[in-house]
Formats: structure tokens, sequence, C-alpha cells
């Protein structure tokens, strides 16, 4: 990958891996939406409502 220089080595002590952070949930994202996916009622999930089965009109700010 790349190799780590001092300056980086000293932001990772005071400010944390960020990059590897920001990999982990990434990581963590993937698993879970690929369960998601998976799962038998995904399908049902990306379908849009009816809106003309609304028995309540939408709220206005």
């Amino acid at each position: 990958m790349f190799q780590e220089t001092p300056i980086y080595s000293r932001l990772v002590a005071e400010r944390g891996d960020i990059p590897q952070q920001v990999r982990a949930d990434a990581d963590r994202l993937l698993r879970d939406l690929e369960q998601v996916m998976r799962s038998p009622t995904a399908s049902g999930l990306l379908s849009r409502p009816n809106l003309s089965d609304r028995t309540t009109p939408p709220a206005t700010r």
C-alpha cells in the first residue's frame, strides 16, 4: 500500500486512524447491504408506495 511517514504516525496517534475507520465502516455497511439484499422481503422494500392510496394528505411545513 504505502509506507507510513513520521507525520502520518503522529496524526494517527493524535486523531486516530481515520482511513482504517472508514474502511471498517464501509465493510460493515457492505455486509449489512448484502444481508438485506439477500432477504426474501428485499424486493418489497424497493417498491414505491402507491400515493393514490393515501387516506390523509401529506404534511406541509
